[in-house]
C-alpha cells in the first residue's frame, strides 16, 4: 500500500503521523491548561494508576488487575468529576477557536515576553485603602489561565494605576464586592469570583476574603493581594499560605519575590519579621 514507509519491523502510514501529530498536540493543550493547578497533579497520579494496571496485567497479577480494573472502570466518571472546571475552561477554548475568534489552540509560535509591572501602584492603593479600612481583593496571574474566573465578573482591560484600584474598591462603587484580576500587566477584569476554601485548618479570625484568596491560591500558582476591611491589615497569599500584616516596604519586597517570573523591577531591602506567616495548606 502507498504511503507507507518501514522503521525496523514497523510500518508507519502517514495516517498514523497524523494520529500521533494530533494527539501531541492534545496532550500539549492539555498540558498548557493544567499547569500551575492542583489538577495537574491529580491527571499524573490518573495515569500513573493507568500505567501500573498494565504493568500488572501484563505481569499475570490477577487480583491486583481486578483491583484496580474495577478503579478504572470509573475512571472516565471520576475524572468528568474531579476535572469540571478544567474541562469547561477547555472546551470554551475549543469553541472561540472554532468560532475565529482567537486561534489560540494551535498557536505554536512563543508569545512575546510582557511588559515589566511596576509594584507601586500595588503597594500605593494598599496602603491608602488599608488607612480607610477599605476591603480588596488582587489576583496577579502567573502559568494558570484565569479566565475562567475572569469572565465571572466585569471585563474591564485597563492599564493598572493606583487611582482606578482606588475607585474600584470604592465601598460606593458597584465593582468593589469580588476579585481584581491583573493578567499581562493590565486590570483584566473586576467584580470577579474566585473559589472559596474549605481547608477546616484556616483560622477562623480570615474573613471571606482570605478564604476566597486561599481558595484561588489552591487551586492555581496565583498571588493574591488582601486588604482587610474589618482590621486594615494587608496580606498576600500564595500556594495556600497566608503572610499578614505586612507593611509597605514588606509588600513591595515580597511581590516583587513572589512576581518574580513577571515583575522584574527593582525593590528595596526590607526584612520580612514582621509579617505573620500562616500555613493553609
Amino acid at each position: 500500500m502507498t504511503g507507507f514507509f518501514s522503521i525496523g519491523f514497523l510500518r508507519i502510514g502517514w495516517i498514523d503521523v497524523i494520529d500521533v501529530v494530533l494527539v501531541t498536540v492534545l496532550f500539549y493543550q492539555l498540558y498548557k491548561l493544567l499547569t500551575g493547578s492542583v489538577a495537574l497533579k491529580i491527571f499524573l497520579g490518573l495515569m500513573s494508576v493507568y500505567l501500573l494496571y498494565l504493568v500488572v496485567k501484563a505481569a499475570g497479577m490477577e487480583l491486583l488487575t481486578t483491583i484496580l480494573g474495577q478503579f478504572m472502570s470509573v475512571g472516565v466518571l471520576a475524572s468528568i468529576i474531579l476535572f469540571q472546571q478544567e474541562i469547561r475552561r477547555f472546551l470554551l477554548t475549543i469553541g472561540k477557536a472554532t468560532a475565529f475568534d482567537r486561534m489560540r489552540v494551535f498557536n505554536w509560535r512563543r508569545e512575546a515576553p510582557a511588559s515589566r509591572l511596576s509594584v507601586t501602584p500595588f503597594v500605593e492603593a494598599a496602603k491608602s485603602l488599608a488607612g480607610k479600612n477599605t476591603g480588596a481583593l488582587i489576583a496577579f496571574a502567573q502559568s494558570t489561565d484565569l479566565s475562567f474566573y475572569a469572565e465571572s465578573g466585569d471585563l474591564i482591560d485597563a492599564v493598572v494605576s493606583k487611582r482606578l484600584l482606588m475607585s474600584i474598591f470604592n465601598k460606593t462603587s458597584p465593582l468593589h464586592d469580588g476579585a481584581v484580576i491583573i493578567v499581562d500587566n493590565r486590570i483584566k477584569a473586576a467584580r470577579c469570583i474566585l473559589p472559596v476554601s474549605e481547608n477546616p485548618d484556616v483560622p477562623a479570625s480570615l474573613g471571606l476574603r482570605h478564604r476566597a484568596a486561599i481558595g484561588l491560591t489552591e487551586v492555581t500558582d496565583a498571588v493574591v493581594l488582601v486588604v482587610s476591611e474589618e482590621t486594615g491589615q494587608i496580606s498576600l497569599v500564595r500556594g495556600g499560605e497566608v503572610f499578614r500584616n505586612l507593611s509597605s516596604s514588606d509588600l513591595r519586597t515580597r511581590l516583587n519575590e513572589m512576581l518574580s517570573d513577571t515583575i522584574r523591577t527593582a525593590a528595596p531591602a526590607s526584612s520580612a519579621t514582621s509579617a505573620e506567616s500562616i500555613v493553609a495548606a
